[in-house]
């Protein structure tokens, strides 16, 4: 399970450091993919899989349903991390997330997340409220 926030930068070419705490997990090979809320999605093997035979259910007639696939197919690249525990981030990807610099990468669950800094402090500065977020998870029985 991926949990935590961590700070850091992305260099000149495009290279991140992954937190050393998410390396074992990701393993070597993951999938990395535009994300939603303009941020990007890490997900080890294992649980690509997962998420996949879950969109492989999906119904081929549903214009959304297509268009989720999509989405998230179209911009997925299987990433390495190398000898420095660092992984590219390619351009497409990081224009999706406003990446220029500084970031931030946190762990979901199952998946982990990278955002621009600024984008993750708008995030969760402004648009979290939290006692409705909390009414919300009630009614789903949480």
């Amino acid at each position: 399970m991926f949990i935590g926030e961590y700070q850091n930068s992305i260099d000149a070419k495009g290279r991140i450091i992954v937190p050393a705490k998410f390396r074992e997990e990701l393993g070597y090979k993951f999938i990395l993919t535009k994300g939603l809320d303009n941020c990007l999605f890490i997900y080890s093997m294992e649980e690509w899989k997962k998420f996949e035979d879950k969109l492989k259910s999906l119904p081929v007639s549903s214009k959304e349903a297509r268009a989720f696939v999509r989405y998230f197919f179209s911009s997925a690249v299987e990433c390495e991390i190398d000898k420095q525990g660092r992984m590219t981030i390619p351009p497409i990807l990081r224009e999706h997330a406003n990446i220029t610099k500084d970031l931030v990468t946190i762990g979901v669950m199952s998946r982990v997340e990278i955002w621009s800094r600024e984008s993750w402090n708008a995030y969760t500065d402004d648009s979290m409220n939290y006692d409705e977020i909390a009414e919300k998870m009630a009614e789903l029985g949480i």
